[in-house]
């Protein structure tokens, strides 16, 4: 696809740009609407396609889980665990800009068959939940306060480690606008055991010192707009002694590991990845 056309649904997918103005531009990109509307059924979201792990699960339990957040709010979540009694490690997942869509309730179903405590967090809670539209979804994420919703991840993470099912420690794994937070949540949270930040945006350089978790950075080599601080960052790592990992995969487009979106995913990448973060996820949370 013409990069042309992906880096105006990057536009679209994450800046203050409405629908009808994509979709304007989108023709003239395609060069007429039918062509438009090709490029827009491998661009969006074709969830029902993209679930790896079905929702109903023999090997796995899944419930609705709330929490205490900031100010008083009532935090949801999807949780997802192993069957059995056993102890485990726990991941907080992190969505995209767009809420907990059911392609991150797949992510956090295919977190918890590797075996692991898995939550995926719901951040637009404070505004009753994650919208079907995504563009009210993507609206709604712009209208969070940004250190109520921090308290709210950190929230999270406490309630993992108070759980009996837990063994204490903790994870995140984040994408996009969650990768910048799992990033964020890294240097706000000393006990975090493990942060995984897949295309996500860096932390300022002056927090990176307080930085204890693990960290494991997926970045995608077409992405300008996150790897922009690629270098700020892991010179601010370096400086700090901070034990990171670092991949830039090479030919992939942002949002690489979605495969909701066709016109972006890419298999190899996404799986190497992913073989990456359970890696990390073994040796650091059991």
């Amino acid at each position: 696809m013409d990069q042309r056309i992906i880096n105006l649904f990057d536009e679209y997918t994450h800046a203050p740009l409405s629908r009808k103005e994509f979709l304007d531009r989108l023709v003239k990109l395609a060069g007429g609407t039918a062509l438009a509307a090709a490029a827009l059924a491998v661009l969006e979201p074709g969830y029902a396609q993209a679930a790896t792990v079905p929702t109903d699960d023999e090997d796995l339990v899944t419930e609705d889980a709330t929490w205490p957040g900031a100010a008083g709010v009532t935090m949801k979540g999807y949780l997802v665990h192993p069957k059995g009694k056993e102890k485990r490690g726990a991941v907080v997942v992190i969505h995209e800009n767009r809420g907990l869509t059911p392609h991150i309730k797949d992510v956090t179903r295919r977190v918890a068959k590797a075996g692991y405590l898995a939550l995926g967090v719901d951040a637009l809670s404070v505004f009753g939940g994650t919208p079907a539209n995504e563009d009210e979804g993507r609206a709604l994420i712009g209208k969070l306060d940004k250190p109520q919703n921090l308290e709210n991840y950190l929230a999270a993470l406490r309630y993992l480690r108070q759980r009996p099912d837990s063994n204490g420690r903790t994870g995140c794994v984040g994408f996009c606008w969650g990768g910048a937070l799992a990033n964020s949540l890294a240097t706000h949270d000393a006990q975090l055991n493990a942060a995984v930040a897949y295309y996500g945006t860096q932390p300022p350089a002056e927090e990176v010192p307080n930085i204890k978790a693990a960290l494991l950075l997926h970045y995608a080599a077409l992405d300008e707009r996150v790897n922009a601080g690629m270098p700020a960052y892991e010179a601010a790592l370096k400086a700090a002694g901070i034990k990171y990992e670092q991949y830039v995969y090479p030919g992939v487009q942002h949002a690489f590991n979605n495969d909701s979106s066709p016109a972006r995913y890419n298999a190899e990448a996404a799986q190497l990845a992913w073989s990456r973060t359970l890696k990390l996820f073994k040796e650091k949370l059991g």
